[in-house]
């Protein structure tokens, strides 16, 4: 939003305190983890019952080993992006909510790079399995080409094409 400052001058950027700056910002924060771990946790739900069907015995040695990280990874993605709200708990009345933002973002970061390569990994996985075919990791890392499109390059394109920081 611009506002008009004195002389009718139009700058950006709103007129908050660094503390409400801080609510604003962990109130969007936490809107965002909470779509990042619906996925985590419904992804993360399913790995953990693979090991428990027939079809498990029946993977090859690097499919067992594929999902043994993918699980690992999963466990990974879901800590990070629960981490914000018990980081939120504990430090809440402290007054941190500045440095406790940063660092939730940091984690939310962290936690999509992650739900990145356990989504990758689940992905490889299932079509190794589904379909034998050579073409399998071309088609994965398209997918994941698509995925760094849209979660990485436009926001960093936007970011550098529209603001000054």
């Amino acid at each position: 939003m611009a506002d008009t400052a004195q002389g009718g001058a139009m700058r950006r950027g709103r007129n908050e305190t660094e503390e409400e700056r801080a609510d604003r910002m962990w109130q969007e924060l936490i809107q965002e983890v909470r779509v990042a771990q619906m996925g985590v946790q419904i992804l993360f739900g399913f790995l953990l019952t693979v090991v428990f069907t027939e079809k498990y015995d029946e993977l090859t040695g690097t499919d067992q080993t594929i999902y043994l990280v993918t699980v690992v990874l999963g466990a990974c993605a879901t800590g990070a992006l629960i981490g914000p709200v018990s980081l939120h708990r504990l430090v809440s009345g402290r007054r941190v909510k500045p440095q406790a933002v940063r660092l939730a973002s940091r984690l939310t970061l962290l936690g999509l790079v992650l739900l990145l390569a356990t989504t990758t990994a689940s992905l490889l996985l299932i079509l190794r399995v589904a379909t034998h075919d050579g073409f399998v990791p071309y088609l994965v890392a398209g997918v994941v080409a698509w995925y760094l499109l849209c979660w990485f390059v436009l926001p960093l394109w936007t970011r550098y094409k529209h603001t000054s920081q």
